[in-house]
């Protein structure tokens, strides 16, 4: 069995790349690897590319694969047979042998070196360069994928089917779980063509470039763009699915991130000249932003009038998208009043929760517009996972986005960007918490205590199914954080007991007049009710009781807030629940709920379905999927997030819908007939 692929030579010659039983050989004795090979002053082999010119990209690929376009390599270069080692890497910074077995990953000299950093990748460059007298520095993406392809143009440079012996570690590690650690040793894969070991899989490499889109048109040693979020990494993992190991396949994270995935290869030779693409795409809910507040923002409906409106569609996505906008699974949103009233909302989207898939994105609701935009993409580490995301305004003129991220749905690292001109430009993203792990899945339910410290809630689920909510704390205005209850005993979650966690996940918190802190959660529940969980040293510490509510569970997510007038809202979900109607008669009722406390959370006197009251009607909840709204049922289910507005007008959303009321309203009883 044997294939074919070609490799176009600058002087217009074909070399003939000819594949026998899954080994790629070239076909021309003058170019041969064995030839071709040098040895360097650390022990690589390094391996001469020769000039040329190949399609990059797959049309059947993934969103960012495309288009296809012609890409030259102008000049010859040299690429190291396989991956900087433990021992290679150590020559230059030895205190990373600390490092080595982190995890249980990359433990020997001879194994590809990890946790590793894009700018520590390129100060290994300089070095080697200066004790070589040569240019060393890590590859374009275009080189990386040329070489990969050694003249093929099937998903792998074996074929469309790569061989298990390239498969390293499971794909499908528990949840909330790094896996077993596969062992990263270099060179025990078959070379391709050029002589170029571990090309899929192994470990993700660093490359040169900034990730963006493709261009359509062909180009020449193209180096990517001028600026960016993400540097491109390329050529997969173990621990891996097939898919991401193929040829054309694009990767990339904040070039600060450290991983167990990720290691590199150097090249040599002088680096293209080429011009950098200029940064110009600009996504819908960036454009035309308005600065300044407008003089109507505090102007909301009449105060002493109920007010209602909704629901409003604000997840905007036409139908059969497949990224980065997908249209199958929409989740998790959060929302915020920007400085110039606009209202944002962000999301993830996906195929899978757990996928690499997954994108963040957002919507714009201009002041004074009825309707919001359609979904534009927010924030997207390809092929990473960003479990998930949250908006929040200090008030004083700043955004913040905080998100998860990490290739595995779980273990996450969590980052912060803030914008300063309602959402029009963002900071480039600052990794809080690097070490990846629990505990950082973000929940929109961010406050600031009157002291001035900054609780950012986040999911502490654990793989033994022990649920809860960690507090990340910071008392200097976000730069530095801590986790009071990492490294402390699981709590019991039961009336009476204490520990270091919120019960229930995906918690809301609010602080109470007297300076103690209140949450609720999903799931823990206590004595058959929703856990309520109550610190007073500032989330160190909690003291778990039922709340009068009922539980919720999956698809379900309760948004609690401090109203700007005093009373605290709580909004959740109940498959029954009787209320009283405007004459004093009683309803039972199902859905989604507000309920109003005006004496810190011991009672919560006020209580209505989350509906206009119109006329029966289906309308779509989670994924559009239908639900009945009427004066007697609500939203089924949904994960909900709420802001309220300097005009006093509070905003709920669940996963689809947006909601909006003032405080006349939620003190009204309704009207059912």
């Amino acid at each position: 069995m044997y294939s074919k692929g070609f490799v176009r030579m600058r002087n217009g010659r074909l070399i003939c790349l000819i594949a026998v039983a899954g080994r790629c050989l070239l076909g021309h004795a003058s170019a041969t690897p064995e030839v071709t090979a040098v040895i360097n002053s650390v022990g690589m082999k390094m391996v001469r590319i020769e000039p040329g010119w190949f399609l990059m990209g797959s049309e059947q690929g993934d969103w960012d694969e495309q288009p296809v376009h012609t890409v030259t390599i102008s000049r010859p270069f040299r690429m190291a047979a396989t991956e900087v080692t433990n021992k290679q890497y150590e020559m230059f910074d030895p205190a990373h042998r600390k490092l080595r077995g982190k995890h249980g990953f990359s433990m020997d000299d001879d194994e590809a070196v990890v946790f590793v950093s894009w700018q520590e990748a390129v100060r290994y460059c300089e070095w080697l360069s200066d004790r070589e007298g040569r240019l060393y520095r890590l590859p374009t993406e275009a080189e990386w994928e040329y070489a990969c392809r050694a003249g093929t143009s099937t998903a792998y440079s074996t074929g469309e089917v790569l061989a298990d012996g390239y498969l390293k570690g499971s794909p499908t590690p528990p949840k909330n779980s790094i896996g077993d650690a596969p062992s990263l040793s270099v060179g025990q894969t078959p070379p391709n063509a050029w002589g170029l070991h571990d090309m899929h899989g192994n470990v993700e490499e660093w490359c040169a470039d900034w990730y963006g889109p493709y261009q359509p048109s062909d180009c020449v040693d193209p180096i990517g763009y001028a600026d960016g979020d993400f540097r491109v990494t390329r050529g997969g993992s173990h621990s891996t699915s097939p898919q991401y190991l193929r040829s054309a396949n694009r990767l990339g994270t904040l070039p600060e991130e450290r991983n167990w995935l990720i290691g590199f290869r150097v090249v040599r030779g002088d680096a293209p000249t080429s011009r950098a693409v200029p940064v110009s795409a600009v996504p819908l809910h960036q454009q035309s932003v308005k600065q300044g507040a407008p003089s109507d923002l505090t102007w909301g409906s009449d105060s002493s009038q109920p007010y209602f409106r909704g629901p409003r569609e604000f997840v905007k996505i036409p139908d059969g998208c497949f990224g980065p906008l997908f249209s199958k699974h929409n989740h998790c949103p959060s929302i915020v009043e920007c400085p110039n009233g606009d209202l944002l909302a962000v999301w993830y989207s996906c195929i899978g929760e757990g996928g690499r898939e997954m994108t963040v994105l957002a919507s714009r609701l201009r002041h004074g517009d009825e309707q919001w935009q359609p979904a534009s993409l927010f924030w997207d580490a390809p092929d990473r996972n960003e479990h998930t995301s949250v908006v929040w305004s200090d008030c004083k003129g700043t955004l913040y986005h905080f998100n998860g991220l990490t290739p595995l749905h779980g273990s996450l690292a969590l980052i912060l960007r803030t914008s300063t001109n309602s959402g029009a430009t963002w900071s480039k993203a600052r990794i809080l918490m690097p070490e990846h792990g629990q505990r950082k899945q973000v929940i929109p339910s961010v406050i600031q205590t009157y002291e001035g410290t900054l609780i950012l809630p986040c999911d502490a689920l654990h793989a033994g199914g022990v649920g809860g909510t960690a507090v990340h704390l910071s008392t200097d205005g976000g730069m530095t954080w801590t986790d009071s209850g990492l490294g402390q005993p699981t709590p019991r979650f039961e009336a009476g007991a204490t520990g270091s966690w919120i019960a229930g996940i995906h918690a809301g918190v609010v602080q109470l007049r007297d300076g103690r802190l209140m949450a609720l959660g999903r799931e823990d529940n206590i004595d058959g009710r929703m856990p309520m969980s109550i610190s007073v040293d500032g989330g160190r510490t909690w003291t778990y009781c039922p709340s009068p509510f009922p539980p919720i569970g999956g698809g379900k997510r309760l948004a609690l807030l401090r109203l700007r007038e005093g009373p605290i809202l709580l909004a959740s979900f109940a498959n029954k629940m009787t209320i009283k109607d405007a004459v004093g008669q009683d309803h039972d009722v199902t859905g989604l709920f507000a309920a109003l406390s005006f004496d810190e959370g011991r009672t919560w006197p006020a209580r209505r379905l989350v509906t206009d009251g119109g006329p029966a009607r289906t309308v779509g909840a989670v994924d559009n999927k239908p639900f009945t709204l009427s004066a007697t049922s609500a939203e089924h289910r949904g994960y909900l997030a709420v802001w309220q507005a300097c005009n006093g007008i509070v905003h709920l959303i669940s996963s689809r819908q947006h909601y909006a009321f003032n405080l006349k309203w939620l003190k009204a009883q309704p009207e059912i007939e």
